[in-house]
């Protein structure tokens, strides 16, 4: 019977030359993997797969959804008030446009009706033609475009009991559907027709005092000034024209002389302000204010004024600026130099 000769040496040298061989195919696995993962990192990196983004414009919100969704897109939603109520649900508007290659992924904002602000016309009988101005004007400020709901100008006026300006009809009627852009026809009361006002005492009273008045009364008012003879002082109101607690039409313009000024002091300019306001149908506020040089915002006169020459005595700081509004929008402004602008 043979026997195998084992040499110790030889083992040993078999066994380390497998082991390096399993490390190094260890390591190669190793590397490959590294490989991969990294490839899969830069991959992510660049970025996903690109698509074009769809014109989901004038669609139902859930079709919109169901297009992107096919794209890989995901979407931004916005709510926004529109002119008809046929709109509620569609995308109105959308960002970015149809046709643009984005990445998969991408937010797209879409902006859906929310149909009218208000779907029925409202009762303003009753109500004054300025508030409801106003109120439109809210309405088209806070709808972002075009006017869902218009005045048709001109405005038709008729003799009432009512207050001037206060609406007595309207069409459409009230409760009538809003199913897109809407024109409102009003009939707006002029007052009494025979209705009379009663003259306030202005002669001998201070031109800021008379100014007071004025604002307080309502009536309709023209200035002229002139110099003072003897036995006059300055500023103040010699003579109007009709006289005091007389009774006339709402329509009636008092007339009033004014002296000027006694004396100025330096830096200081007088005058007369005068500007045409076109007639209205009844009064409308206007306001005449002046900015000093200052900073300083002075009122000089607020009155109900239905139009034509609107005349003020002034004595300010050379300078200042004379601001007239009507229904607090600005109309006309003028700077005072330093002159006397007295007739």
């Amino acid at each position: 019977m043979g026997f195998i000769k084992f040499d110790l040496d030889s083992v040993e040298a078999y066994v380390a030359n497998h082991l390096k061989l399993f490390i190094s195919m260890a390591m190669g696995i190793l590397v490959f993997v590294g490989i991969i993962a990294v490839s899969v990192f830069f991959i992510a990196v660049r970025g996903a797969e690109q698509t074009m983004v769809p014109d989901v414009r004038g669609k139902e919100l859930t079709e919109a959804l169901l297009e992107l969704q096919v794209k890989e897109l995901y979407p931004r939603l916005q709510l926004r008030y529109s002119y008809s109520a046929r709109d509620k649900g569609l995308i109105m508007e959308q960002e970015p446009k149809a046709g643009t290659i984005v990445k998969a992924g991408r937010r797209i904002r879409l902006v859906v009706s929310q149909g009218v602000m208000i779907s029925k016309v409202e009762n303003y009988v009753g109500r004054n033609i300025d508030e409801v101005r106003m109120d439109l004007q809210t309405l088209i400020a806070s709808s972002g475009g075009a006017p869902l709901l218009s005045l048709k100008e001109p405005l038709m006026y008729d003799y009432s009991g009512e207050a001037p300006g206060i609406i007595l009809n309207q069409k459409p009627e009230p409760g009538t559907d809003i199913s897109g852009p809407t024109v409102l026809e009003f009939v707006v009361s002029r007052g009494r027709e025979d209705a009379l006002v009663r003259v306030p005492y202005l002669a001998g009273l201070s031109v800021a005092d008379a100014l007071e008045q004025i604002g307080s009364s309502g009536i309709g008012f023209a200035f002229t000034l002139r110099e003072i003879r003897p036995g006059e002082q300055g500023e103040t109101v010699i003579f109007q024209d009709p006289l005091p607690d007389t009774g006339v039409s709402a329509d009636t313009v008092v007339r009033l002389t004014a002296t000027v000024p006694a004396e100025l002091s330096e830096g200081e300019a007088a005058g007369l302000f005068s500007y045409t306001i076109p007639q209205n149908p009844y009064p409308l506020t206007v306001r005449l204010e002046a900015l000093l040089p200052g900073g300083e915002r002075v009122r000089l006169i607020s009155v109900e004024f239905s139009g034509g020459e609107f005349t003020v005595p002034y004595r300010l700081p050379a300078g200042s600026v004379l601001v007239l509004s009507m229904l607090n929008r600005e109309i006309h402004r003028e700077v005072i130099g330093n002159y006397n602008r007295i007739p």
